[in-house]
């Protein structure tokens, strides 16, 4: 007897949380959520300060076969001007049934909310945080805050009546494979940029409260026309960035400054992944605190994790060296492989930039819509 359960105890979370863990256990290419990680995604989050929402288990008898989470964005909806709903955190068996009474519970639980417009996903909980439906590239493990998914995932949510709204390009680079002409030319192009007071500099960590101040600006603006978008709440910033300050390399976090003005940023990220992969079931106890701190120097590769650049600074150069300084010490400390990602579809000059130096779109991921 197949039925949907509404998530509301600990033990049902813990349920939820887990359910992946038993689906892919023998996909090698699958990588575990920290436990506590998603627990606090879940619970205490600052998006719960401005939004809402619920999470359904779908069961089979006694076993859980299925999960999602309907999700009201106030803010996205409020800065889109929009009365659209969200679902994500999905995962299932390859049962139809079963999907479509996910996606049925989910609906139902933002309609009641009243949402009357479109229905998106997989998203968890914005384009600000990890999404996008796995549809190309089957054969790697997803890197850091990258989703990752069974390929018949898009049937059943095809199958469900959502069509593609719009895919989002996953970038790789093996080893030397790239085009090093932004190294290059990295000290004329910072020697030009001088000449407009515009310096590039690593993130100051001694001064990291002051520094995210001034990242959470040009974030929210550098990316206002993406699609999807909605500027990050302070709380949320400083969440991300200190989650985000665990695991940087220093050498991969640059801003360019303009007469104390930060008017762009590069991040590039180790591949925490390659450590995650290896903590059992997400959990730090008895034994996964220590692969953590015994692989963590261990981890061949990088995501290129953001790059923007703020109205009125594009096209000076900056990108170029942003992207040649990572290249640079991507190269120095004898990385891999290098994913950049993700970058919409649409966005013509950013990819093509990406195509300059290389770049394969070995990955795509995709964000489905419907009318709910």
């Amino acid at each position: 007897m197949k039925k949907i359960v509404t998530v509301n105890s600990k033990k049902e979370l813990a349920a939820f949380i887990d359910f992946p863990h038993d689906l892919y256990k023998d996909d090698p290419n699958y990588v575990p959520e920290l436990f506590i990680a998603q627990r606090d995604l879940l619970t205490t989050h600052p998006f719960h300060k401005h939004s809402s929402l619920q999470t359904f288990l779908a069961y089979d008898g006694d076993k859980v076969v299925g999960r999602i989470a309907a999700i009201l964005n106030n803010n996205h909806n409020a800065y889109n001007k929009r009365n659209d709903g969200f679902w994500g955190f999905f995962d299932c068996i390859n049962d139809q049934e079963v999907a479509n009474m996910l996606f049925e519970t989910a609906a139902k639980w933002l309609k009641d909310k009243g949402v009357d417009q479109k229905f998106i996903g997989p998203v968890n909980f914005s384009t600000n945080e990890a999404c996008g439906l796995l549809v190309k590239g089957f054969d790697s493990p997803p890197v850091l805050m990258m989703t990752y998914n069974y390929p018949y995932y898009a049937d059943l949510i095809e199958e469900g009546g959502f069509s593609k709204q719009i895919d989002l390009i996953s970038w790789h680079w093996d080893g030397d494979g790239y085009d090093d002409k932004s190294v290059r030319l990295l000290n004329a192009l910072q020697e030009r940029l001088k000449r407009n007071n515009i310096i590039i500099r690593k993130v100051d960590l001694k001064n990291f409260k002051e520094e995210t101040v001034k990242l959470r600006e040009v974030y929210n603006s550098a990316w206002d026309k993406n699609s999807g978008f909605f500027p990050l709440t302070d709380e949320e910033f400083n969440h991300l960035a200190k989650d985000l300050k665990l695991i940087l390399d220093p050498d991969f976090a640059l801003v360019a400054e303009q007469n104390g003005k930060i008017v762009a940023f590069g991040l590039a990220l180790p591949n925490f992944n390659e450590v995650l992969q290896k903590v059992k079931r997400g959990r730090l106890l008895p034994t996964g605190i220590f692969k953590i701190l015994l692989n963590k120097s261990k981890v061949q590769s990088i995501r290129i994790y953001a790059l923007g650049v703020i109205d009125g600074y594009r096209k000076m150069g900056i990108e170029a060296c942003l992207y040649g300084t990572i290249i640079k010490e991507y190269k120095r400390k004898g990385y891999k492989y290098a994913e950049a990602g993700w970058t919409l579809e649409n966005n013509t000059l950013i990819n093509e930039a990406i195509i300059a130096i290389k770049g394969d779109p070995r990955k795509l991921y995709r964000i489905y819509e419907k009318q709910i």
